[in-house]
């Protein structure tokens, strides 16, 4: 058995900075209310003729961290590639990473898990590696909201949480079982697979359907959100989620050294922060200036925290996550 490890990171988001005063002049909200209710100042959108779409947004993550982990794409042997907008509604992105990159007709996967789709493509990496089966995985987790809300007041609700971009990492062979990924802990509860979804289009909601049935002021294409439920879910899930990865490994929360939170909304972070009494410096937040990019969220962060210097060699990193499903998830890595 081997244990695997992270080793190279890489994140990329649009040069397009979207502020909270710019969504108030497409609908009626202010920078003070998105900011009390989400702690988000601004967020990056793909703009029109700039080249990006989620699977070459990966990419672009994907080849710096592939450089940082002193490898290049020619020892990559398997792509987990996690979003809730791919490019097509099928084939889906993680191919497209494939041919984008001029790789070997090595496996690609996408992992649909939305919020929590990173650390369910972790998992899914982790346990390829510590089988044996494969050496070096590309995981990525990339998102274009932009381009599938509903900018006018009637979704301000949704619209005003997300943003655009994609984190990479690149999970490695590690032969010392003491360092590494040490476990993962995935969960679901479809019984509110409704409370935050995209009802269509889809294969029971096609878009003929959406045109014929549904009048203007209802339009089911847009994302839903229950909000309240949501973040009450939430917080009790982060919270079991760690706990019980944290027990796993006879770890409790004074080992923490660094939290990467799913970048959901800024209150569900500084909740959890406070109930396992950690610091401002052992939880990183940076959903302030990109909003909630899903499952683009952890591996921007993570990337972000390291190259800050706020994760070093021999450090307890934990990975959380919660969102649509629901389903939740949870990662223990020594660094």
């Amino acid at each position: 058995m081997y244990n695997s490890k992270i080793a190279g990171l890489g994140a990329y988001v649009p040069e397009n900075v979207v502020t909270n005063d710019d969504l108030s002049q497409k609908m009626d909200t202010n920078d003070a209310w998105i900011q009390e209710r989400t702690g988000i100042k601004e967020r990056r959108h793909i703009k029109k003729g700039d080249g990006n779409t989620t699977a070459k947004m990966g990419v672009k993550a994907a080849q710096i961290a592939i450089e940082r982990a002193g490898i290049t794409k020619d020892d990559i042997d398997m792509i987990v590639f996690a979003t809730l907008s791919p490019d097509y509604y099928f084939p889906g992105c993680g191919v497209q990473v494939q041919h984008l990159m001029d790789m070997k007709t090595i496996p690609a996967l996408d992992v649909r898990n939305q919020c929590s789709g990173f650390v369910y493509a972790l998992a899914t990496a982790d346990q390829f590696i510590k089988t044996g089966m494969y050496k070096n995985v590309l995981v990525i987790g990339s998102e274009n909201h932009s381009g599938g809300l509903d900018f006018s007041t009637r979704g301000r609700s949704v619209s005003v949480i997300f943003g655009d971009g994609a984190g990479a990492a690149v999970l490695s062979r590690e032969e010392d079982t003491s360092k590494g990924v040490l476990s993962s802990h995935l969960h679901s509860q479809g019984e509110h697979a409704l409370e935050l979804c995209l009802e269509g289009p889809s294969t029971e909601h096609w878009v003929p359907q959406i045109i014929q049935e549904n009048p203007q002021e209802n339009i089911p294409y847009y994302p839903y959100m229950n909000g309240q439920f949501v973040f009450k879910n939430a917080v009790v899930r982060f919270s079991e989620v760690i706990m019980e990865g944290l027990g796993k490994n006879n770890l409790t929360p004074d080992d923490i050294d660094m939290l990467i939170p799913h970048q959901a909304n800024l209150r569900i972070s500084q909740f959890v922060q406070k109930k396992f009494g950690l610091s401002d410096d052992q939880v990183y937040n940076n959903i302030q200036k990109y909003g909630n990019t899903t499952a683009a969220s952890i591996p921007i962060a993570l990337t972000e925290a390291w190259e800050n210097g706020k994760i070093k060699e021999g450090d307890t990193v934990v990975l959380a996550a919660f969102g649509s499903g629901f389903t939740w998830a949870s990662s223990i890595i020594k660094w």
